[in-house]
């Protein structure tokens, strides 16, 4: 036996818990993300080969055959497991990629598995569960297309020059210095599998043009490889459709057009900006509060492990869906192997064709590599560990997305627990208390107008929090008198529209090894007699548990009511008091369906039926949705119901939670200029549930109890130092329980 071990043996700690921690750091790399050099070298081996044809993804052409996407496979969970239990070797690095063949006589996109990194040497064809082709029509837009894109509306708008010039007040698309017009798009791209025809909205290109519509939408057939035989299918001016743009400009110009005129553009109007405006009675002479470390940060990170407070995880930020964490433990002991991002999506109402048809699901904009530049003192504390992150993503070359993920301890403001013991008498027997600090990990997508700030938590008392914040522009379409009914009016001739977002999580939990099972408790009353008083009744609440045998059983519709308890355990552990262990996922969210089932998109959103479903952990279900699902929501490669749909046994397997957490958002006159945090986070807990024996946080050496003595003074004490540090307060701490009349 090793000298080490033997120690640990002789009463330091447990020699396993040494050795977890050990496998843990050890299997961590297998989850990072791919390195430049990683990326470079994948590229470089795909572009050798002579059959792929590939050309640079930069050319403006679609008729090329290029490298979409490069991101991490991570390794299937047996094989992972090998490393991260047993320390054994870890598995072959893969990467992932996305190669869309458009010069071939039928186009089409192929996903291969590349290996191993950093020096691959071969590469095999991925496929989806059921084996499902990909259409080359779901495939994401690219630069090359939106460059195409630009060329088509400067032909558009030159047509409808004079038009855009009378009714925006003087900006064009095209010849124009400070008075331009810009673009979004509006996804699905289509009414149908095969489409590829994007509604297109005119805006003015200011600061925060989101909300600057201009009352001009087209409908432009892009689906052909050659930009030159892309058209017009419609055109929306003032409430009006017309089949084209000629035939809009020639109606217009004999005066049979009812013309929109916007109001004049005030440059001064700072309607749209982050500029401030209004009174305030904030000093402005100096700084609000702010987060310090008097001694350093009390986390660990190395590479992608992070350490803290008894937790230990692995994370990446894979390009297509974001945050990750892997192999989550808590003393060692494993509580998750997965918890993960899969899919955000904001679908919307309104009265424009646009606002009509936007139905966006982030992983098809890339969402994980939407995750721009953190502020210090703003996205961040200052005194966070920022970390750079880099994406392959319709590039020829890594992207680095500087300071994009942090981490950081914070103090709540809020104690973990504390008790006042009075005495009734005006004084006290005790006081105890412990403050609350949680680690954060954090990152964001910003996918064009909205930005969404991902937070995993860590507790000292072993709750997880999972929690998105939404916020940045709404997705804002031009006014019309129906158009109140689904939204609210935000500016002269700006209309907020109503929409709901849905976040869907992965939790691949081990409580303690990979064989678990699922129960939901309810509470039913119960009616006896009083065994003290007979001539009476007891009323009461009793817990009543339902074992889920099955998939089906364990789907959770949002249509049907949800257990007040959805607990997971481990039917061969116990803890002191003989339960068996376990955590619960308690919902912080006002979630409903966004559309009828099996009604056209909600087929490619199908996880959205569920507010929870609990699944056979399978490595071909490992995501619930892709990049392909936002342009063919119809006929989607990845369908979540299939996952449920063959009603496995789930008693003591290897379980996966699906969470979809979300809200309604109705925009109101204080969403300008952005929507704003607070009242626009949700996510969940994982929360133990007679996993140990006593709360976990009594570890803590920041407890802090108080006494009096025997002369009622007060006796403080405490297991860290008594003056906190100069950047705080140089007093120490102080506590006088009595209460007294004056």
């Amino acid at each position: 036996m090793e000298l080490s071990c033997l120690l640990l043996l002789l009463g330091i700690a447990g020699c396993g818990g040494s050795r977890a921690r050990e496998w843990a750091h050890h299997g961590a790399p297998m989850f990072a993300d791919l390195t430049v050099r990683e990326m470079k070298a994948v590229r470089a081996y795909l572009h050798s080969i002579p059959e792929l044809g590939l050309t640079n993804a930069a050319s403006k052409t679609l008729k090329k055959n290029s490298i979409l996407l490069i991101e991490l496979q991570v390794p299937k969970k047996h094989e992972a497991l090998r490393a991260l239990d047993r320390g054994q070797a870890k598995p072959q690095r893969l990467a992932r990629v996305v190669i869309q063949f458009g010069n071939e006589e039928t186009p089409r996109i192929t996903e291969y598995l590349v290996g191993p990194l950093p020096n691959p040497t071969f590469h095999h064809i991925h496929r989806y569960k059921g084996d499902k082709t990909i259409k080359f029509d779901s495939r994401p837009i690219t630069s090359a297309e939106y460059h195409h894109i630009t060329v088509i509306l400067q032909k558009i708008t030159t047509t409808a020059h004079k038009l855009l010039l009378e009714s925006t007040g003087g900006f064009s698309f095209t010849n124009c210095t400070d008075r331009c017009l810009t673009f979004s798009d509006i996804a699905p791209r289509g009414l149908g599998p095969g489409e590829r025809r994007s509604w297109i909205m005119l805006q003015k290109f200011v600061e925060g043009y989101f909300i600057h519509p201009v009352g001009f939408e087209v409908l432009i057939n892009h689906q052909d490889l050659d930009p030159e035989k892309w058209y017009v299918e419609k055109v929306w001016y003032n409430s009006v459709y017309y089949n084209n743009v000629e035939e809009l400009v020639e109606k217009y110009e004999l005066g049979v057009v009812e013309k929109s005129i916007l109001p004049e553009h005030d440059d001064g109007d700072l309607f749209s900006t982050y500029i401030p405006r209004g009174h305030s009675n904030t000093p402005t002479n100096i700084h609000g509060p702010k987060l310090v470390e008097p001694a350093g940060p009390r986390y660990h990170i190395d590479g992608n492990f992070v350490e803290y407070a008894g937790w230990s995880f692995a994370y990446r930020v894979r390009s297509s869906a974001g945050l990750q964490v892997f192999d989550v433990r808590f003393n060692g002991e494993r509580i998750a192997y997965e918890i993960s991002l899969q899919e955000a999506i904001a679908f919307y109402a309104g009265d424009t064709p646009a606002a009509m048809q936007t139905k966006y699901i982030d992983a098809g904009w890339l969402m994980g590599a939407s995750s721009f530049e953190l502020a210090p003192g703003i996205d961040c504390p200052e005194i966070a560990t920022f970390v750079d992150l880099y994406h392959h993503y319709d590039t020829d070359k890594p992207i680095r997305f500087k300071n994009a993920l942090c981490i950081f301890e914070m103090n709540t403001a809020t104690p973990l627990r504390r008790h006042f013991n009075s005495d009734f008498s005006g004084g006290y027997n005790f006081f105890g208390g412990l403050e609350n600090t949680v680690l954060v990990l954090r990152t964001t997508s910003t996918v064009y107008n909205y930005d969404y700030i991902w937070d995993f938590l860590f507790y000292r008392n072993g709750v997880m929090e999972v929690k998105v914040s939404a916020t940045g522009y709404i997705h804002a379409t031009f006014f019309t008198p129906n158009g109140i009914q689904y939204g609210s009016k935000v500016y002269d001739y700006v209309l907020g529209n109503l929409h709901t977002h849905l976040i869907h999580y992965k939790v691949d939990l081990d409580i303690v090894g990979r064989d678990n099972s699922f129960q939901s408790m309810d509470l039913k009353y119960v009616n006896f007699t009083n065994p003290w008083s007979p001539e009476h009744f007891v009323v009461q609440s009793k817990m009543s548990w339902t074992e889920h045998k099955t998939e089906r059983s364990a789907a959770f519709r949002f249509d049907k009511k949800f257990p007040r308890y959805v607990h997971f355990y481990n039917p061969n552990e116990k803890n002191k008091w003989g339960h068996q262990r376990g955590y619960r996922i308690q919902l912080n969210s006002h979630a409903d369906s966004v559309l009828p089932r099996g009604w056209k998109e909600e087929n490619g959103i199908n996880w959205s039926r569920y507010r929870l479903a609990v699944t056979r952990h399978k490595d071909s279900e490992g995501s619930s949705s892709s990049i392909y699902t936002q342009n063919d929501p119809w006929e989607p490669v990845v369908s979540f119901e299939d996952y449920v749909r063959n009603n496995e046994d789930i008693v003591n397997k290897d379980l996966v939670a699906w969470v979809t957490v979300g809200f309604l958002h109705v925009p109101h006159s204080e969403d300008i200029p952005n929507t704003a945090t607070p009242g626009n986070a949700v996510g969940f807990f994982l929360r133990p549930f007679n996993f140990f024996d006593e709360d976990p946080s009594l570890a803590s050496k920041s407890t802090i109890i108080v006494r009096p003595d025997k002369d009622g003074n007060p006796e403080i004490q405490r297991w860290t130092p008594e003056v906190v540090g100069h950047c705080v307060t140089d007093k120490p701490f102080t506590y006088n329980g009595k209460y007294v009349g004056v």
